[in-house]
């Protein structure tokens, strides 16, 4: 991950945090939790389309598919779904069969076997739904919603990626002082490369 933040540490923030936060953040550090959701076969098709979702390809990585399938093992859903969708285990594992099927269809391989720029192209065609179109019959703004939601939420839930963005984490029970646009607290550390946008810096 791009060092925009010298000298930031996230992990040194872990003492100013309540302990109930502290040790649910510093849980997420450790070694991965076993696959229990997924089959081995969407485990193979979710891990590559979660490396392409979120341009994860070199270590270290957050660990998103481990966290998604502890979420949904647990049946830890966000509480609500699109009508027109199943469930949320239900609807990935349909949909991780529908990408597989795809690219058998396209390369004669599964997703996960299929060549990156084929992976791109597949998982393209489903955004190019969100207006409006249907993917496998289901709504493909809703397909999408359902991948990059999880993934996300899993994504910026680690502190690997509090790190990137510069953030500290809870505020709580320190609070913040110097509140107003551009004011740091003591313990931030300013963007050093601000004009710079990570998601375009390759094109």
């Amino acid at each position: 991950m791009d060092d925009r933040f010298p000298g930031f540490g996230i992990l040194s923030q872990v003492p100013h945090w309540d302990q109930v936060t502290a040790d649910l953040v510093t849980s997420r550090t450790g070694a991965p939790p076993a696959i229990k959701f997924f089959t081995a076969t969407e485990e193979a098709c979710a891990a590559a389309l979660l490396d392409l979702l979120l341009d994860q390809h070199d270590d270290p990585k957050v660990p998103l598919l481990q966290m998604i399938d502890a979420r949904l093992a647990a049946g830890e859903t966000d509480g609500w779904r699109y009508a027109d969708m199943p469930e949320d285990g239900q609807a990935w594992r349909d949909t991780l069969s529908f990408l597989d099927a795809d690219a058998a269809r396209r390369c004669g391989t599964t997703f996960a076997e299929a060549p990156p720029a084929d992976r791109a192209d597949l998982v393209q065609a489903v955004q190019d739904q969100a207006s409006g179109g249907t993917w496998h019959g289901l709504p493909g703004k809703h397909v999408w919603s359902l991948w990059t939601r999880y993934a996300c939420t899993a994504f910026y839930s680690h502190p690997s990626a509090w790190a990137e963005i510069g953030f500290p984490g809870p505020a709580y029970p320190r609070g913040y002082k110097n509140i107003g646009v551009d004011k740091l607290e003591p313990y931030e550390v300013r963007d050093v490369r601000p004009a710079i946008d990570p998601v375009r810096k390759g094109d």
